[in-house]
């Protein structure tokens, strides 16, 4: 049970159901089945073979729990599989069913075919995600809010160039997991030791002809211990979840009670706590970094399994199997508690001006010193506008107003000038043109 409560819930649901053991069994056999007809149009098995299996086969009459309890035997599901497969069909069928076939071949094809739709799924989520990151930043272009590095308080920015920069972030890795799915999920198929024993010179002609029957991309060659596949694939997927944790980690440090410039969308429920009922707690954002945290893992995992020995692995390709299911579907998982997120997003416009003028203006420092270096070399600028700075923050007054009253700058700089070049609001930099530059883009169209 502890998948119930530990696990599953930064997963997603969807993703788990269409993981049963059930649709592992009928993965599998829709590549056997693929497989037999590829033969057949090769003439490598005679006319009707493909359709009698089809006909033989019955996903439904594999027994499950025998299945999980003779993969440790043979190391892998195929082989079992395999074994109660040709127990349902008739004598003559046999040889024909997993011809020229390896058990990676028909595990690593099936794997691609069970995470196909998964993978699409998280396309599908990442384009309504662009949608409202889109809305989010049209309608705060110039939120005028403080940034922060290092985690103190720097310069103004916008609300909306930060929304920004977590799309742009989030479209580059898109596109990384976008190109998997239409040109890296491969069909494997190399038979024993990957050269198409038995099979010869048209065993390259029957891996073409099941990766389009299977709607799977074509590979160079076999891949068995070439796991470039599955490290392009495993590296889309940890780049989506990085951008989803950063997104995920700003929104939590706003949400926090002493900056209260956001908070997650409130539902009944949601986001309380056991002992403290006052607390409405990120838990979307805990959900997704918890989720992300995870992908890192499998991804180090899948990484450092990825050299493999000769010509098949010896433990690697094994280690591969959960931690590449596990990824996809939690960042399938994290995806669905994303969109809703940012579609949801509470805005507290208010918070941002409050936090911006905490200060007192005193983060103006370095226009500040670009003010005073008119009249005034640009060490004792540097100087005036520090020491300016430092009686605002302690005496709580406006630094402008500090500023105005040093001997050095009264009556030298026209007031309107100095409250105009400090006026913390306006002082956003390139903020609106970003945010434009990346609107104009189709993805946000």
């Amino acid at each position: 049970m502890f998948d119930h409560f530990f696990r599953h819930p930064f997963m997603s649901r969807t993703g788990i159901d269409a993981l049963r053991a059930e649709c592992v069994v009928a993965a599998l056999c829709q590549v056997e089945l693929a497989l037999a007809q590829a033969e057949e149009s090769e003439g490598v098995l005679t006319a009707g073979t493909a359709e009698a299996l089809a006909s033989a086969l019955r996903p439904e009459a594999f027994d499950l729990e025998a299945l999980a309890d003779d993969v440790g035997k043979g190391g892998n599901v195929a082989i079992p599989f395999v074994k109660q497969a040709k127990a349902m069909l008739p004598e003559r069928l046999r040889s024909a069913f997993h011809h020229g076939a390896t058990s990676q071949d028909i595990v690593d094809t099936a794997l691609m075919l069970l995470l196909k739709p998964r993978l699409e799924a998280c396309l599908t989520h990442l384009a309504k995600l662009r949608r409202a990151q889109g809305e989010l930043m049209r309608r705060h272009r110039d939120t005028p809010m403080i940034g922060r590095t290092l985690m103190q308080q720097a310069l103004p920015i916008t609300f909306g160039v930060k929304v920004a920069q977590w799309a742009w972030g989030m479209v580059q890795a898109e596109r990384r997991l976008q190109r998997v799915v239409d040109t890296g999920l491969y069909v494997q198929f190399g038979g024993a030791v990957g050269v198409h024993s038995g099979l010869d010179a048209s065993g390259m002609t029957v891996m073409a002809d099941l990766a389009r029957i299977l709607a799977l991309a074509e590979p160079m060659l076999p891949w068995h211990t070439d796991r470039q596949p599955v490290l392009e694939l495993i590296g889309a997927v940890d780049a989506v979840a990085v951008a989803a944790e950063k997104t995920a980690l700003d929104i939590a440090l706003l949400c926090q009670s002493e900056i209260g410039e956001l908070s997650e969308p409130a539902a009944p429920g949601v986001g309380g706590s056991s002992s403290m009922p006052h607390k409405r707690n990120p838990v979307a954002c805990a959900r997704i970094r918890a989720a992300a945290r995870q992908i890192h893992a499998h991804h180090g995992v899948i990484l450092n399994a990825g050299a493999q020995p000769l010509e098949r692995g010896l433990g690697e390709w094994h280690a591969e199997w959960a931690p590449l299911l596990d990824a996809v579907i939690s960042l399938e998982g994290a995806l669905e508690s994303m969109v809703p997120l940012i579609e949801g997003l509470e805005v507290h416009e208010e918070a941002m001006t409050r936090n911006l003028h905490v200060s007192g203006g005193v983060v103006m420092t370095e226009p500040a010193t670009r003010l005073l270096s008119r009249i005034m070399d640009s060490g004792r600028a540097r100087n005036l506008a520090q020491r300016a700075s430092e009686k605002a923050r302690q005496e709580r007054r406006d630094y402008a107003g500090v500023l105005l009253e040093e001997p050095d700058v009264a009556g030298r700089l026209d007031v309107d000038t100095v409250h105009s070049a400090l006026a913390i609001d306006l002082y956003i930099g390139s903020s609106g043109v970003q945010v434009d530059r990346l609107l104009s883009r189709p993805d946000f169209q």
